[in-house]
This record gives structure tokens, C-alpha cells and sequence, in this order.
């Protein structure tokens, strides 16, 4: 007679993973807890958004943005998926970036005038689906670090849009054409991980940075020289993007 199999239920329950030394487990948590940060700055610029404070808005997205930045490099440091396994900081960051890339920008273009309430309502739809399909998207990375397609940085869109104050019928390409350009293979460099031309894209994101927060610290009526650094700055990430699609 053939030996019984032992049901799923007899079964002894798996042993849970062996945890981190207090010591570096709460150094794993803080990280995950600075990453978190990212998304109190974010409800700190939706509401600036909707009171129309808008160089506010602009201040905390900045702020999201640089805990953006550096968060990774310090979860590699620690060593974070082995001293805080229990919190997943892929997931964490992708929630957090879906508000500040994409829900406050929206929210900051539907409030703030630039085209009429009903277009930017529409658009904010368009740009919201999308992107949340580009989220999503399991192809969103290439080997290289490159993005495939654009990768849903309305937040630094909308800045643009309200330094330079476009026509609204160039505010409107520019929105569907980086829509569509999302499901299209078109590299985007990531500025800090990309190996090609590493020290030259950390400069210029430098350069944007500084620029982007000289225009905000100017209540967005940037002066040349912000709109300069901006311009180059995009000049040089549009280029790069060119070099890899040509010659790569």
C-alpha cells in the first residue's frame, strides 16, 4: 500500500527569515523611513497646489525629488533588503513617485490657469491613465539604466511649463507628445545611473537642480540665467538620448 501524502495542512509552517541585529535593522527601517519622507513633501506640495502657491508646490517637489535621488544609494549601503526585508522599498518608492511625478503636477497645471479648466481637466486624465501604465510597465528599465520611453517626469514638465509660459497650443503638444513617446522605445537617461558620460550627466543635473530652484526661489519669473541652466540642461539630456538611439 502506498504511503499516504501529507496534506498541504499537515504541513510544518516555513521558518521565518532570520532577522537583521537591532543595530542595523534600525538603520535599514530609517532608510525606509527617509524614503517615506518623499511622500509627506509630496502632500505638502498637493496642498500648496490648491491653495495656488505655486513656487510652494515647486519647493516640495524638489524636496521629493532629491530624497528621490539619494535613497537608493543609501538602501545599498545598508544593505536594506537584508537589515529591513519586511518593508519593500521598490513599492515604496513607486507609490511615492506616482504622487509627486504625476498626481501634484497634474493637480499644479489643472490649478493653475496656464490653459483653461476643462483642457487641463482632460489632460490630466490623459496624463494620469498613462502613466499609470507606464508604472506598470515590467519594460520600464533597459539594461543600460535608460528608460524606455519617457518616464513620467511631469514634475519636471509642469516646472517648465510655468517658467517658459508657453502658447497653450505648445503646452498641449508637449503633453500628448510625451504621452505617446511613454509607450514608444525611446531611451531616456536615467541621470545618475547611467554609465555613459556618468560625470557629465551628475554635472548638468546639478546644473538643473540649481536652476530649478533659482527660478522657484524667484517665484517662478526665472531670470535668464535660470532659464538658461534649464535649457542647457534639457539640451544636454535630449542629446544623450539621441546618442543612445542612434549609436547604441
Amino acid at each position: 500500500m502506498p504511503p499516504r501524502k501529507k496534506k498541504t495542512d499537515d504541513l510544518p509552517p516555513p521558518a521565518p527569515a532570520p532577522s537583521a541585529p537591532l543595530g542595523p535593522h534600525l538603520l535599514g527601517l530609517s532608510i525606509h523611513l527617509f524614503t517615506a519622507a518623499g511622500a509627506a513633501a509630496g502632500f505638502l506640495a498637493l496642498a500648496a497646489a490648491f491653495k495656488g502657491q505655486f513656487p510652494a508646490m515647486f519647493f516640495w517637489l524638489g524636496a521629493a525629488l532629491l530624497i528621490d535621488g539619494v535613497d537608493g544609494t543609501f538602501a545599498r549601503l545598508v544593505k536594506i533588503e537584508e537589515t529591513a526585508p519586511e518593508y519593500d522599498g521598490k513599492v515604496l518608492d513607486l507609490v511615492i513617485d506616482y504622487l509627486t511625478y504625476v498626481i501634484v503636477p497634474v493637480a499644479g497645471i489643472w490649478r493653475s490657469g496656464l490653459m483653461g479648466d476643462d483642457l487641463a481637466l482632460g489632460l490630466g486624465l490623459l496624463i494620469v491613465v498613462a502613466s499609470s501604465l507606464y508604472f506598470a510597465d515590467t519594460r520600464m528599465k533597459m539594461e543600460d539604466h535608460f528608460f524606455r520611453g519617457f518616464p513620467a517626469l511631469w514634475n519636471v514638465v509642469a516646472l517648465y511649463l510655468f517658467v517658459f509660459e508657453l502658447p497653450v497650443w505648445a503646452s498641449v503638444g508637449v503633453i500628448v507628445v510625451l504621452c505617446i513617446l511613454m509607450f514608444l522605445r525611446v531611451p531616456f537617461a536615467h541621470p545618475m545611473r547611467v554609465r555613459s558620460f556618468r560625470a557629465l550627466s551628475i554635472a548638468f543635473t546639478c546644473v538643473w537642480f540649481a536652476s530649478a530652484m533659482l527660478a522657484v526661489g524667484q517665484g517662478l519669473k526665472a531670470d535668464y540665467v535660470a532659464k538658461a541652466g534649464l535649457i542647457a540642461s534639457a539640451g544636454y539630456f535630449v542629446a544623450l538620448t539621441l546618442w543612445r538611439f542612434r549609436f547604441r
